[in-house]
Formats: C-alpha cells, structure tokens, sequence
C-alpha cells in the first residue's frame, strides 16, 4: 500500500511539473498552420498573449512550435515577470524548457531600480539573470551606466559589466574595464584599471581594484590607488576617501606629489583634509624638496602639511634628520614657511656642510624661493661651528659665539660673521707638507670670516682682538677645545637612508666643560676698530672624511 501511495505522489509531481513546463496561450485572434513553409509550427496574429511559469508575454504576431516548447514573437512584444520585471522590444524567442529568453530590436527593460536599453538581450529565467554582448545602457535614479558587455542579477539587482564601461552622474564620470554596480544601493566594486572623474573641480581617482558608494561619494581603494587633487597627487597601496567631506586616508607605501611647490611627502600612514588645506603623515614620513635640482629628505616621525601652496607650512616633529648631498642635519623639530623660504631647525640642532659642523640653540635656514636655492643662515644662542682637521683626528679647528649669520653662494657656505663674545680655534698647516705649524686662539666681540669650500680665507675682526698662537708642543690642554665643543659625527646622516636610523643616546659624545683662559696677547690699541689679519689657512677642508 505505501509503494502504492509514493508512485502515486511521483507520477502527479511529474505531472504537474510538465504542466508548468508547458507553454500556454491565452489569447490570439487568429491561428493558423503553414507546414510547408512554417513546419511543427503555429501562427497567431493579433493581441497574442501566452504565460508560463510566472511570466506574460504579448506581441502582435507569433510562431509557436509546441513540440519544442518554443516561441517565436514578433512586434510590439511584452514580457513581463510578476510585478517587478518589464520587457519590450521589436522581437523574441522563448524557450520554456530552458526558460531562456532572447529579446532583440529597441530592447528596454524596466524594473523599480533602472531601465536598461540595448539592441540585444538574454535572460535567462533559471538563473535569474540577464546578459548583453553588444553594448548596453543602464540608468537609475542616481547614474547611467553603459559598458559593451554585462550581466543583470535580478535577486541582488547587481551588474556586472565588462569592456569599456561608464558611470555617469551630475558629479562624476566613471570609467573601468570591469565592475560590479548595484543599482538598489548604488555601490560599485572596481577591478582592473579604472578612473573616477569629478566633473566639478577635475579632482581624479585611479585604482586597479577597489570599492565606490556613488551616491554618498566615499570610496576605498585597495591596488595602485591614486587621488589627483587640484594642488596634490596622493599614491598609496591603500586610499580611503570621502568627496563631501574632502577627507582622504592611505597607508603603505604613500606618496603626496604638491603639483605647485614641486614638494613631495612619503611615509606609511596620511590622513589629508582637503577644505583645510593640510596633510598629517606618519610612519617613516619623509619630506622631499628639490633645491637647485638636487633633493633635500626631511625625515620625522610626523609630518604636518598646512595651507595654500602660495602660503604652504611644513611642520617637522622629532627625531627629524635632514639629507641632502652637500647638507645634513638634525633636531627635535623644524618649522619651514615655503611662502618666504625660511626653515627653523628646534631643540640641539646641528648642521652638517662642507665638513663645518654647525650648532646653536635654534638654527634657521633662508632659501630663495625663485632659484630654489640656500641663501643664509642665523644660529642663534651657542652658536658653534666646528671642522676635523684634515690630518689629524683629535684637533677640530672652533668658531663660536652667540650669534652667527652665514651667507651661501651656490649652495657652499661663504660668508660667517660671528657676533657676540667671538672665539676661534684653528690649527695652522703648511700647504705644502701638512705639517702642523701654530695654533691661534682669538677673542673678539665680532668676526667676520671668509669660507672657500670650508677653508677660512680671510678674517675680519670688526672689534678689537685677543688672540695668541702656539707652537704644537706648547698647547695648553683648555685652548685645544672651546667651551661647549662637542663632535656629533655619530649622529650625521651620511647617505638618505640613514635618515631613518634612530640614534642610540647613549653613543652621542659626553659634552666638554672646560674652562677657557683668556689670552694674556694684547693687540696695538692704535690699530683701527675693524682690521684685516692675514693668517695661514687652517684645515676646514671640504673633502669628505
């Protein structure tokens, strides 16, 4: 008996579902057969209308094979699936044993989200999808979108569209190889090369992969990301960004290119604001400047961008070295103003340039914003400048003072005037053998001195000097260094990449504290208050130790 009652379920489910499968016409006011020209089929004219399986389709005229379950429909045709889908165009064939739909000529289908339009479209009704191949248009109510071949999935209303494909909107052009467009929500995920255009300010986005919300303008981009903003370009492998409220974030591998000031900024991590006008980069941010065709690297653990490029504010924060081929340097912080070209270099800064060593309280270099190059320099309080001496690696020829003002030619410092309780220390060579000669310890209020690739040429006591020279072996161990003197060699970055190397605290050299005496030599009080004093040149060499 159960054997029975389960043939019995079998035999009436495959009978119902052949019913289903079965094509139904419900109307069509004029049937005929032609098997000499039509073979296997039947032809209905006039308001033809047939169902099947959840659709409707109406047309003028019609070829219905009903051994194949197959329709052909010619004319004003209508297909329509349940209350959502709607189909019109010129012609199309049915398949109901596959539920395959081939609609061709003026082809436009509608449901609550978009209209597409196209010449040829498939459905494919098992599946729920339709599909294009010879290029077609979508639009809703936020963009219209075009590409040569596409897939519509009806259940998560999502395209998938290949092959030059467009996204266009009052705000924004799209443009892409491959992508995936949800028109319910408006979200697109990119892949492959693609470009996002804002057709209001020309800001642009370039990615190779990535994600766009059209309608609330936040995008994530994930390959080869690339922001083109009016005044920057920012490169990251990551690119977050927000149109409306002009935010924008990337990590790795980041690059912000200042189109105007010529500037560049990396590091790993960038927040940028763009109604602000600022950019704030962290980890192995770098600073990168051309100065009279040669790169200047400012390195810091955070780097703070503000301003409109004429007005543009660079901020620098600790551990912050500086590279360049002919100056390094180091501090806590630099603060540098590109409208007038002034850098100011914070807490135990130094200097590193044709071998000088320089250091102060607060050093401030000026460039010369036309020729983008080094003009002069101020270091202010404790003012220092020290040099090895070319021979021997215990004596290091000293200027200091309060205050020192230096001028550059060519990038090479030229000109040092030193002002304020002036002292000098220098070791006198013979040109010819390098033998050490004297050593000459001056005292002045102010002294000038000319450089010539790190060689003091002439001096210039613009008040009168204490000075005295000594033979070698008759130093005395407190006129070999100057109060203050301390060598940082350790800690100058001598190629870019050192830049980023933290320097150990501990190796830095322990500070000198010994006492100065004053020279007991008093200079003729009839010589004139400023004079010219030829002396032997002490080693500032410019070679590179």
């Amino acid at each position: 008996m159960k054997r029975i009652v389960i043939l019995f379920f079998i035999l009436t489910s495959t009978f119902v579902l052949s019913q289903t499968r079965k094509i139904t016409i419900e109307n069509s006011e004029i049937q005929f057969a032609d098997e000499e020209k039509y073979p296997g089929a039947t032809i209905l004219l006039g308001d033809v209308r047939i169902k099947h399986d959840g659709i409707k389709l109406n047309c003028q005229k019609a070829f219905f094979f009903k051994e194949k379950n197959f329709f052909k429909a010619i004319g004003k045709v209508v297909i329509k699936q349940g209350d959502t889908i709607t189909q019109t165009s010129n012609y199309a064939d049915y398949n109901a044993n596959t539920k395959q739909a081939l609609s061709w000529g003026d082809v436009v289908l509608t449901d609550p989200t978009m209209t597409l339009t196209t010449d040829t479209l498939h459905f494919d009704r098992l599946n729920q999808k339709l599909y294009y191949k010879s290029y077609a248009t979508i639009k809703d109510q936020t963009n219209t979108l075009k590409s040569k071949n596409g897939n519509f999935y009806l259940e998560n209303k999502k395209f998938t569209a290949t092959t030059r494909v467009t996204v266009v909107n009052p705000e924004h052009h799209l443009e892409s190889n491959h992508l995936d467009y949800y028109t319910n929500s408006g979200l697109t995920y990119l892949y492959g090369p693609s470009t996002i255009t804002n057709t209001k300010n020309d800001n642009k986005i370039y990615c190779e992969r990535g994600f766009y919300n059209t309608k609330t303008d936040v995008s994530h981009f994930v390959k080869n990301a690339k922001l083109y903003l009016k005044e920057r370009t920012v490169e990251g492998d990551s690119l977050y960004y927000d149109k409306r409220k002009g935010f924008a974030s990337a990590t790795n591998n980041i690059r912000v290119i200042d189109t105007v000031q010529n500037f560049i900024t990396k590091g790993n991590y960038a927040e940028i604001f763009e109604l602000k006008d600022s950019l704030y980069i962290i980890k192995k941010a770098v600073a990168i400047s051309i100065i009279d065709k040669d790169s200047m690297f400012i390195h810091g653990d955070t780097i703070l961008v503000t301003g409109k490029p004429e007005k543009r504010i660079v901020r620098t924060f600790h551990n912050v070295k500086i590279f360049k081929s002919d100056l390094q340097g180091k501090c806590d912080s630099i603060h540098t103003n590109q409208e007038t070209g002034l850098t100011k270099m914070f807490k135990n800064p130094v200097i590193w340039s044709d071998q000088n060593q320089i250091t102060g309280d607060t050093i401030h270099l000026l460039s010369n914003v036309k020729t983008e190059k080094l003009d002069s320099l101020k270091v202010l309080n404790n003012a220092f400048i020290v040099t090895k001496d070319t021979v021997s690696n215990k004596d290091f020829n000293q200027i200091k003072g309060r205050n020192m003002f230096g001028k550059f030619k060519e990038n090479k410092l030229r000109l040092l005037l030193v002002k304020g309780n002036a002292e000098s220390v220098y070791f006198n060579r013979n040109e010819e053998t390098q033998v050490l000669e004297t050593i000459t310890k001056e005292i002045s209020s102010n002294i000038e001195f000319t450089l010539n690739q790190g060689q003091i040429e002439t001096i210039m006591y613009l008040k009168k000097s204490d000075g005295n020279t000594y033979p070698p072996s008759k130093l005395p161990d407190d006129v070999r260094q100057l109060k203050g003197f301390i060598w940082r060699e350790n800690e100058q970055p001598k190629k870019m990449e050192d830049i980023f190397i933290k320097d150990d605290k501990n190796n830095s050299p322990p500070k000198k504290d010994k006492r100065i005496k004053k020279s007991a030599v008093i200079l003729d009080k009839k010589k004139k208050t400023i004079e010219n004093k030829k002396l032997p040149k002490p080693s500032f060499s410019s070679k590179k130790q």
